[in-house]
């Protein structure tokens, strides 16, 4: 069984850092592109960056230059390192495992940015 644990979330500053995981555990995890995406509230989940199992990266327009996403293969992690955080950064940010036919989710952790 796939599972996808998300951890890091917090309450924090505008212009503050945070750095999400997400463990995966129940799959072969380096041979599957990996994504972070974000609730806020009142909208639907949308793409913040997405890393290839090749190490490719994309990233959402409103965090460029403020947000990396990296992975470690031998610790079937993936990562969000956020910083320069800013309120419309709020939201639940939930990691993804996609396997082309199939898609798995984390529950999500809490990232909210106070003005």
């Amino acid at each position: 069984q796939v599972q996808l644990v998300e951890s890091g979330g917090d309450v924090v500053q505008a212009g503050g850092s945070l750095r999400l995981s997400c463990v995966v555990s129940g799959s072969t995890f380096s041979r599957y592109g990996m994504g972070w995406y974000r609730q806020a509230p009142g909208n639907q989940r949308a793409l913040v960056a997405r890393i290839s199992s090749g190490g490719r990266r994309n990233y959402d327009d409103s965090v460029k230059g403020r947000f990396t996403i990296s992975r470690d293969n031998a610790k079937n992690t993936v990562y969000l390192q956020m910083s320069s955080l800013k309120p419309e950064d709020t939201g639940i940010y939930h990691c993804n495992m996609d396997r082309g036919s199939v898609r798995f989710w984390g529950q999500g952790t809490q990232v909210t940015v106070s003005s």
